[in-house]
């Protein structure tokens, strides 16, 4: 399943190689010792009433240049969709914008299904 976003060809372009990622379990850890880190869920309302990601704020890929005032560039976000293919591209965005501390979560909700949360359905 592919979802397109009219931002996809203002996203690509940038180097998603600079933006480090995280392993769910990494992740998973994290949580585990009480940290927060803010989680940006970028999949589209269908995929979300699929799998919804624990704690993420949703805002669709597409969706992101219109409503960035809505996240804190100070914030450390975690970017997650469903195979790690958009959110680096939104993660790449968001560096590009200033937020300074951008994580893609690598393999996004089918990895952390698969590694962390099988309750969480794959699709």
């Amino acid at each position: 399943m592919r979802f397109s976003s009219p931002v996809d060809e203002e996203i690509t372009p940038y180097r998603m190689n600079r933006i480090p990622e995280i392993e769910p379990s990494q992740l998973q850890a994290r949580r585990d010792r009480g940290e927060s880190p803010s989680v940006l869920d970028v999949r589209e309302p269908e995929e979300i009433a699929i799998a919804p990601f624990p704690g993420a704020t949703h805002i669709p890929m597409g969706d992101i240049p219109a409503r960035i005032t809505e996240l804190d560039p100070d914030a450390e976000w975690i970017v997650v969709c469903h195979h790690g293919v958009r959110s680096a591209q939104v993660a790449a965005y968001l560096a590009r914008a200033g937020f300074a501390r951008v994580i893609n979560l690598s393999g996004g909700i089918d990895a952390w299904s698969e590694e962390v949360d099988a309750a969480v359905p794959r699709y």
